[in-house]
């Protein structure tokens, strides 16, 4: 057995041992969401890689006995198993994006279908004249690395204009560079990808693969952190981190605005559609939130507080801004009420109060602001018994 092929099995171990642990971490979480799922299947599927990758190395190495036939098997297990990594990847992607429709069958066929025609061309181009693909030396031919190459640069080079796209459309900055971020980043992985070309005999290619999924691992905790599972706002511990951050509260030119928001009446959508309903209407206002974000210029933070309240932080010009992304608040409610068809109508309490500055904190303006929603759900109250 070569050094070289030690070192390299040892690599692909190490990488194997790396991928097990994040595995069975969110395996065994309490909140498996859609997007941890097709992560942990690209996890499988890259494992699986990595032992293929050390048999195709031992047969290289000699440790195997070579054939034609052996060459081809394990130079294909690896073609299918890579193909499979970055198609695991691009749903991943898909999830983390929320492209609509990625579950219908038809879609699922569509973005499998590179994949199936670059495995039926190797099967009838092995079967006219396998020399094409493993010449008399048991050595794979710059076609058949082309064919196992160009199915997996289809999908990343899929996910990149897909993401970039999404990117450039997207007027959130902090949205604006996740979108980035997940489009560039697996190019680690081709570069890795290349540099394995350049230097065969060194693990370059597996080692760029986990320093890809330990980052979004990372990234993953990071969001389960500081994200609401429910509502996909910011959680409540986020809050205390954006308010600790003087930079982040207040812009030069703006002012400053705590902005508390509830569900009017939220007990009895529970009590009365069941708690289910009573979920579907608080992704409904999250949902309504994230709109009035996206089409708004002015910059603002917004966390789920707990249970039905919402909290906002909000650096309009001026007052005026405030009142309008209520109402358009309120209006997009309305909307995704009619949207989803609901037997009950969702209406909002909203109050708010300007953080002034040094003398003044976050806390004490939200029970400022806490009253103030409250005089308005009286009001509200009060307006639907004269109606």
């Amino acid at each position: 057995m070569g050094t070289q092929y030690i070192y390299y099995i040892e690599s692909n171990v190490i990488c194997l041992i790396i991928f097990a642990i994040l595995f069975f971490h969110d395996l065994f979480g309490v909140d498996r969401q859609e997007k941890q799922i097709k992560y942990d299947h690209t996890l499988i599927a890259f494992m699986l890689y990595f032992i293929s990758d050390s048999v195709w190395a031992a047969v290289e190495d000699g440790l195997i006995p070579t054939s034609n036939i052996v060459a081809l098997i394990t130079n294909t297990a690896n073609f299918i198993l890579m193909s499979t990594v970055t198609f695991l990847w691009l749903r991943y992607v898909m999830a983390v994006e929320g492209v609509k429709n990625r579950e219908r069958p038809i879609n699922k066929v569509a973005v499998l279908f590179p994949f199936f025609i670059s495995l039926l061309a190797c099967i009838v181009i092995y079967l006219i004249n396998p020399y094409l693909l493993i010449d008399e030396e048991c050595k794979v031919t710059i076609l058949f690395n082309i064919m196992i190459t160009i199915v997996p640069i289809i999908y990343v080079v899929a996910v990149l204009i897909y993401s970039i796209g999404r990117a450039v459309k997207e007027e959130n900055p902090m949205q604006r560079r996740l979108h980035y971020y997940v489009g560039l980043f697996p190019l680690i992985v081709v570069l890795g990808g290349v540099l394995q070309f350049v230097f065969p005999n060194a693990p370059v290619f597996c080692f760029s693969c986990t320093i890809l999924m330990i980052t979004y691992f990372i990234h993953s905790m990071d969001t389960q952190i500081s994200t609401d599972p429910l509502t996909q706002l910011n959680n409540r511990a986020q809050l205390s981190r954006y308010t600790s951050q003087t930079s982040k509260l207040f812009i030069e030119g703006r002012k400053t605005y705590v902005v508390m928001l509830d569900i009017n009446d939220f007990k009895v959508i529970n009590d009365t559609f069941g708690h289910a309903e009573g979920d579907h209407a608080l992704i409904m206002v999250a949902d309504a939130l994230k709109f009035v974000e996206k089409s708004n210029d002015v910059p603002m933070f917004i966390c789920r507080y707990g249970g039905d309240e919402f909290i906002m932080i909000v650096n309009p010009v001026d007052e005026r801004e405030i009142d309008k992304l209520i109402s358009d608040i309120r209006s997009r409610i309305d909307y995704e009420c009619k949207l989803s068809e609901t037997n009950y109508k969702i209406s909002i309490g909203a109050g708010y109060d300007e953080l002034l500055g040094s003398n003044d904190n976050v806390q004490k303006c939200m029970l400022r602001a806490d009253k103030k929603l409250y005089i308005d759900k009286e009001k509200l109250k009060l307006g639907q018994k004269e109606g």
